[in-house]
């Protein structure tokens, strides 16, 4: 019983000496560190909001790489980001959450129980429980993702994403800390085409879904003004809440349709203007790229 107490006073001892002794010295953190309100020092609390509609489908999207490699690749860098920050704080300091979501809950019993598997939150785990999860996240995450992208491909039944109706009711419980400790950021996969078939809600010019009917509907496609038109006639997402000044918000994999590659721009203004409606503090969208330059992308955002 001594030797074993032991042995676990020396893992832990090395845990915590290996992660005070980060060699980035841009986070401007040590063991001890004191507490700024530098994105560097504060503690990450990370939400991936995956898109499991039929934007993954290889044979209406036979792209390469195929776009739930894309998904994985993304998913893959963003917890290794993670693990570093854990190292940067050190095995005592590290309080970081981060956790991979579907919206709405899927009803596969074997999804939910992989998806349990892609929730951390250090707050309530001792230092060895923390060193497990520095060292497997990034497999822990991948093997559990990778098969729930499996599942949704082999049964060919696409469960969507209602990312209209996650930012009405279920954002701030989901991706919110209230504590000033925390940096929330929320990374969303998706094609940017948002449609669910439980959110059809329209109010005026403005809708719970992004459509390509609509941009053909409101005259966008292919028209030089389209930019002017989009505020002249209100178009847009429908904006329900002005209070998301903590959240910052990354959106990744953008596709326009390949007859309609200027669609990406629309999608981009639309989405942009939602946020600033919804007071998000700071957020970009990219298009889906090759995942060592989306890497580049993921990594200049989180600094």
């Amino acid at each position: 019983m001594i030797k074993y107490s032991y042995f676990l006073l020396i893992t832990f001892l090395l845990f915590t000496s290996s992660c005070g002794s980060s060699s980035d010295s841009s986070s401007g953190n040590s063991l001890s560190g004191g507490k700024t309100n530098s994105p560097q020092s504060q503690q990450l609390n990370i939400t991936i909001l995956c898109d499991l509609s039929d934007r993954i489908d290889v044979k209406k999207n036979p792209e390469n790489p195929q776009h739930s490699e894309r998904d994985l690749a993304v998913v893959k860098e963003v917890s290794n980001y993670f693990a570093k920050d854990m190292e940067s704080k050190g095995a005592f300091s590290a309080k970081g959450k981060i956790k991979v979501i579907f919206s709405p809950k899927p009803q596969d019993p074997n999804i939910n129980i992989w998806a349990e598997k892609l929730n951390v939150d250090l707050s309530k785990m001792d230092p060895k429980q923390k060193k497990e999860v520095h060292d497997n996240i990034s497999a822990t995450f991948a093997d559990n993702l990778g098969k729930i992208y499996d599942s949704a491909l082999t049964s060919n039944k696409w469960l969507g994403s209602d990312i209209w109706r996650f930012f009405k009711n279920d954002v701030k419980d989901y991706s919110v800390d209230n504590n000033s400790e925390y940096r929330n950021i929320l990374i969303i996969l998706t094609d940017g085409y948002i449609y669910h078939q439980d959110s059809k809600d329209k109010n005026g010019n403005r809708f719970a879904y992004i459509l390509p009917d609509l941009f053909d509907q409101f005259k966008l496609r292919n028209n030089p003004n389209w930019k002017e038109d989009i505020v002249k006639q209100n178009f847009g997402l429908i904006s329900t809440r002005s209070d998301l000044e903590n959240l910052e918000v990354l959106v990744l994999e953008v596709t326009p349709s390949p007859n309609n590659k200027n669609d990406e721009d629309i999608i981009k203004t639309v989405l942009s203007k939602w946020f600033e409606e919804m007071k998000v503090k700071r957020f970009a969208i990219f298009n889906s790229d090759l995942p060592e330059y989306t890497k580049q992308r993921i990594n200049d955002f989180m600094k």
